[in-house]
């Protein structure tokens, strides 16, 4: 399986209102749930006003289209990297899942899952 990094910093925020966000940027993710309005984006394009942030994030995602049927395939990335101490903030699009890890484990990340067989590019 191949994973590609993501060459950007990021930062996990939530916001109180989602006009702050650039609905135009490159690359972002907006969860909205009857609790909060999350945003993961591109450090340099986190909103104005938001309500908390947590700078720091580099990621990589899962390569190529994945079918629903699909099983275990986040669960089993999660769990290498749990095994070495490194934590994720995941999140999932209708195509591929993404992996976030603080900038100080990334390449420690992407090493550990090289060595049990993933391809990095």
């Amino acid at each position: 399986m191949e994973l590609k990094r993501i060459n950007h910093k990021l930062t996990v925020c939530k916001v109180a209102d989602l006009s702050e966000v650039d609905m135009n940027a490159e690359f972002y993710f907006i969860g909205k749930t009857d609790e909060e309005l999350s945003v993961v984006c591109k450090t340099e394009d986190v909103p104005q006003h938001t309500t908390e942030r947590d700078d720091g994030w580099k990621g990589f995602r899962i390569q190529g289209v994945l079918d629903f049927s699909l099983i275990g395939i986040l669960s089993k990335l999660s769990g290498i990297l749990a095994d070495h101490k490194i934590g994720i903030f995941a999140v999932s699009t209708y195509n591929t899942d993404y992996i976030l890890v603080k900038e100080e484990n990334f390449e420690r990340a992407l090493g550990v899952l090289a060595s049990e067989g993933y391809t990095v590019v």
